[in-house]
């Protein structure tokens, strides 16, 4: 893998038709911050798990202050890689309540990971280009739709890092930097930090092409000690039934967002851009091993790990997301332009589709308003199987939790796993 092409002088490269290199970042600034749009046409974010996200925030903050809390729920914090948000939610719920603070982290963490693509992008070869514009099409992932909050962060994070891993190299300080970093991303999500280190691999692979670059990446080995200390993954591990058909299906819906048609398109052109790219020798190696290891470990990572579901699945968009960045093609500024309206028609479905459907959230909400402080509630959600589109109701429930102090049934709350528990009958 390498970008040896790029030194052949091209009719299409000639600086006359280039996008300027300052004009590149602009866009790819403007066109990160464009990606929380979908929050500022909503009341209610939807996301899937949101609801019961922001419930399991309100009892972590407001348990002490509630007789109904206390008696229907325990919080306890676990020490585990998944930790991000709420650790964020802390300091800024205070500050700002509950549920401000939890739309003001969601908000922030699309435009983050643009602006994080955006980051590497300039640092590997200053400018932007067609790739960076691709691989900002996977930053609404299923993972952000389904609210994987902690797992979307820890990426950003771990984008933001090898950049700038990139940018010290030959520092001799860098890999004591690390450590703590390493440890901090381990922290937000455990597969942010995965991808860094695989990330780190590939680009010291390229630069080496012999075994000491599995070495290189071993400030971020200090994140196994937590991993050690808590006893690895608490949940199990499990590929599930039909683990071939799965696979496939979830390749299939690897950019599943509102509407079929367009995420299937958007998965044949990233691939395709990836391929084609791939046969004209324009994949840049320092990110194409990264890249293809990640798509590998799509199908070799089971569908649960660690008491999370979709392990899997999350990482595809991943592995497009760096692949798409292992381009490195000097487009004309009309391809650079007309590629980044695959992301704006993909931003474009998703924010009326929140519009929409934040509308019939709130008329559903005012049901609350019938249900005393404190009650018991049995929620359920009936959804369409067949249905493409990510349902954001299906925890809908735990709004029960967050406006009535509630003990409610549709809550994260595992044993051993999940750091909200339900106490047995409410007890007190």
């Amino acid at each position: 893998m390498d970008a040896s092409a790029q030194d052949t002088p091209r009719s299409d490269d000639s600086p006359a038709r280039l996008p300027s290199a300052r004009e590149t970042l602009l866009a790819g600034i403007v066109l990160s911050l464009l990606a929380g749009l979908p929050y500022l046409v909503a009341q209610y974010p939807q996301l899937t798990d949101y609801p019961s996200h922001l419930a399991r925030y309100h009892v972590m903050l407001d348990r002490a202050a509630s007789p109904f809390l206390k008696r229907y729920y325990d919080f306890e914090w676990i020490l585990a890689g998944n930790l991000g948000a709420d650790l964020l939610m802390v300091p800024l719920g205070k500050m700002l309540g509950v549920e401000t603070a939890a739309w003001l982290i969601g908000f922030l963490i699309p435009p983050l990971t643009g602006l994080a693509i955006v980051t590497v992008e300039w640092t590997l070869r200053r400018r932007v280009g067609v790739g960076a514009l691709l691989a900002l099409a996977t930053v609404w992932s299923p993972a952000m739709g389904m609210g994987f909050y902690n797992f979307c962060l820890s990426l950003a994070l771990a984008l933001f890092a090898f950049a700038l891993w990139v940018k010290l190299d030959g520092r001799t300080w860098r890999a004591v930097l690390f450590i703590p970093l390493g440890l901090a991303i381990w922290l937000c999500h455990l597969a942010g930090w995965g991808v860094l280190g695989v990330m780190v691999f590939g680009y010291e692979w390229d630069r080496r092409k012999n075994l000491s670059a599995l070495l290189a990446p071993w400030p971020l080995f200090f994140g196994f000690v937590p991993l050690l200390l808590t006893s690895g993954s608490k949940g199990g591990l499990s590929y599930g039934a039909n683990v071939m058909n799965y696979k496939i299906g979830i390749w299939l819906k690897a950019l599943r967002e509102q509407s079929m048609q367009l995420d299937l398109l958007t998965l044949l052109a990233l691939v395709s851009a990836i391929l084609i790219a791939a046969r004209l020798r324009r994949i840049d190696g320092r990110l194409g091993w990264a890249a293809l290891i990640l798509a590998a470990l799509t199908l070799a990572v089971p569908r649960h790990l660690g008491g999370g579901d979709f392990a899997d699945w999350r990482l595809i968009a991943v592995a497009l997301l760096v692949g798409c960045l292992a381009i490195d093609w000097k487009a004309p500024r009309w391809a650079f332009y007309a590629v980044s309206a695959l992301f704006l028609v993909r931003l474009g479905f998703t924010t009326v589709a929140w519009h929409d459907e934040d509308r019939e959230l709130q008329a559903a909400i005012g049901a609350l308003d019938h249900i005393p402080q404190g009650a018991r509630v049995a929620g359920a959600v009936v959804v369409d199987a067949g249905e493409w589109g990510i349902v954001p109701f299906e925890h809908a429930p735990s709004y029960a939790t967050v406006y009535r102090d509630a003990l409610v049934n549709s809550h994260f709350a595992l044993p051993g796993i999940h750091m909200l528990q339900l106490r047995e009958g409410g007890k007190d």
